[in-house]
C-alpha cells in the first residue's frame, strides 16, 4: 500500500476505532469528504501548528536529589510513592511555572498543559512515554497503571508507537514519527473521538467551532461553575456532565457519544481525585485549584483563559497513588447516577440514534448503555487501547496492526490490574 493511501485511511477519527462505529448513525461520518478536509476543520494541520526546530527541543527537567518527588525517572514506576509532597517544591526553578511561548504546542489536556508549563514534560509540546510516565507520578501521584493507560492511549491513537512520541495539541508529526513511519499522518490529542471528545468540561463540541475543540471555552467553564456552585465534587460533576449530554443533544447535529466517554469520566473524576490540595488524600476540589490547572479567571460573571495552566502555589499532591481500579470505581459511580445512552444525532439536533445491537461486542457495553461494573470498565480501557485499528483493514495494515499493537500489549499486558479483571489479554 502507498504511503498516500496509508495516510488517507489513519487521518479518519476513531469513529472507526471499533468496526461497528462507521455504521452509527451520528459517528462524525458527514465529515468525511476527505482527511484533509477534515484535518482543516481541526485545525491542526502541521502547517497551522507550532513548530519549535527538533534541534531546540528541550526535553523535561529530570527530578534530582534535592528535589526528587516520588522518585519516578526514566518511565518507571516511583520509588517513593508516598505524597502530600510539595509540587513544584520550594525553589526547585527547573519546575517553575513558564507560560508557553509561539512555539509551544498546548491542547485540550489541562493536566498535560499543566505539566508542560512546568516543564515535568518537555516545555514545547512534544513529550514521549517516559516523560508521560514520570509526570503524572511525580506531580498528581497517578498509580503506574494509571499512568501507563493513559499514556499508551494517548501514544497509540494519537502519537507514534515507534517513538513513544505524542503531540500535546496539534499535529506534529515531522518532529513525533519515526524517519520512514508507516504510521502517517499523528494528529495529537487535538484529534477529535481520540482523547478530544463532545461534552469535554471545557472545550467545545467538534462541529460546532466555538471556536475549535481544543481551546480553552470560558463560557463552558462559567457553566461548570455554576453549576457545582464552586465546589467540583463526585455529585456535581455527574450534573454537570448530564447537562453537557443534554445541550450537545440540543445543539450539535453531530454530537456523538461512544465508548470511549469512559476517557471523559476519568477526566472529570480528575478535578476530585487528583486536583485538590491534599491533607492525606483529602482535599477541596475548590475554584481555586480547578481553576489554576485550568487557566481559568473570573471576569465578572464568566471565566476567561489567563495565559497557562498552572499547578498553585503551595500545592500538596495526594497521600496514595490513584489507581486504575479507583478510577473505575468512580465511574461506576458516576454513570449509575446518570446512565445516559451511547449514540449521536443523526444530522439534525434532537434527533439522537441509540447504537442499539452495533455496539454488542465491545467490553461493557449492553443494550447501547456501559456497564458500571468496575472490571468491565478496566478490560474496556484495555480494549481502546489494544484495538483502535478496524478489524477490516488489519489485512491491509499488516505492520501498521503490529507496531500498534505490541506497543499497547508490551506495555499493559505486564499490568496486573487487567489480569485481575479478567480481561482477555491480545498478543503482538
Amino acid at each position: 500500500m502507498s504511503k498516500v493511501a496509508l495516510v488517507g485511511l489513519m487521518a479518519l477519527p476513531a469513529a472507526f476505532s471499533f468496526p461497528w462505529m462507521g455504521d452509527v448513525l451520528g459517528a462524525d461520518k458527514n465529515s468525511y469528504d476527505s482527511p484533509s478536509q477534515l484535518a482543516k476543520r481541526q485545525g491542526n494541520t502541521m502547517a497551522g501548528c507550532p513548530f519549535n526546530p527538533p534541534e531546540d527541543h528541550v526535553p523535561a527537567a529530570p527530578i534530582t536529589a534535592e528535589f526528587p518527588y516520588l522518585g519516578a525517572a526514566n518511565g518507571l514506576p516511583a520509588t517513593n510513592p508516598v505524597g502530600n509532597v510539595e509540587v513544584p517544591a520550594d525553589g526547585d526553578d527547573a519546575h517553575a511555572f513558564v507560560p508557553p511561548g509561539p512555539n509551544d504546542i498546548r491542547g485540550p489536556c489541562p493536566g498535560l498543559n499543566t505539566a508542560a508549563n512546568h516543564n515535568f514534560i518537555s516545555h514545547d509540546g512534544v513529550t514521549n512515554l517516559a516523560e508521560l510516565l514520570d509526570a503524572q507520578q511525580n506531580i498528581w501521584n497517578a498509580g503506574y497503571d494509571l499512568a501507563m493507560a493513559l499514556a499508551v492511549i494517548g501514544i497509540g491513537l494519537t502519537g507514534d508507537p515507534v517513538t513513544t512520541k505524542m503531540s500535546i495539541g496539534c499535529d506534529a508529526t515531522s518532529r513525533t514519527s519515526a524517519v520512514g513511519s508507516l504510521l502517517g499522518e499523528e494528529l495529537g490529542i487535538d484529534a477529535h473521538n481520540k482523547f478530544e471528545a463532545d461534552t469535554s468540561l471545557s472545550r467545545s463540541d467538534f462541529f460546532l467551532q466555538e471556536p475549535n475543540d481544543f481551546t480553552f471555552n470560558g463560557t463552558l467553564f462559567e457553566m461548570m461553575f455554576t453549576t457545582t456552585q464552586g465546589n467540583f465534587g463526585l455529585p456535581q460533576m455527574v450534573d454537570f456532565m448530564s447537562m453537557r449530554y443534554k445541550q450537545s443533544t440540543a445543539e450539535n447535529p453531530n454530537f456523538y457519544f461512544g465508548p470511549k466517554v469512559v476517557l471523559l469520566y476519568g477526566a472529570a473524576s480528575f478535578l476530585f481525585r487528583l486536583f485538590p490540595n491534599f491533607s492525606g488524600d483529602v482535599g477541596a476540589p475548590n475554584l481555586m485549584v480547578v481553576g489554576s490547572f485550568f487557566g481559568a479567571e473570573q471576569e465578572g460573571d464568566t471565566f476567561k483563559f489567563n495565559g497557562g495552566e498552572a499547578i498553585p502555589d503551595e500545592w500538596h499532591n495526594r497521600l496514595t497513588p490513584l489507581t486504575l481500579a479507583n478510577v473505575a470505581a468512580d465511574f461506576a459511580t458516576m454513570y449509575s447516577m446518570n446512565p445516559v445512552l451511547l449514540g449521536g444525532n443523526a444530522g439534525q439536533v434532537n434527533d439522537f440514534d441509540a447504537l442499539g445491537a452495533s455496539g454488542d461486542g465491545v467490553t461493557g457495553v449492553t443494550n447501547s448503555l456501559l456497564s458500571t461494573n468496575p472490571n468491565d470498565f478496566i478490560c474496556l480501557i484495555y480494549q481502546i487501547a489494544t484495538e483502535d485499528v478496524p478489524s477490516n483493514l488489519q489485512g491491509t495494515l499488516g505492520s501498521l496492526v503490529s507496531a500498534v499493537t505490541s506497543f499497547a500489549t508490551s506495555n499493559l499486558n505486564a499490568l496486573p490490574v487487567f489480569t485481575s479483571a479478567g480481561c482477555t489479554l491480545l498478543t503482538a
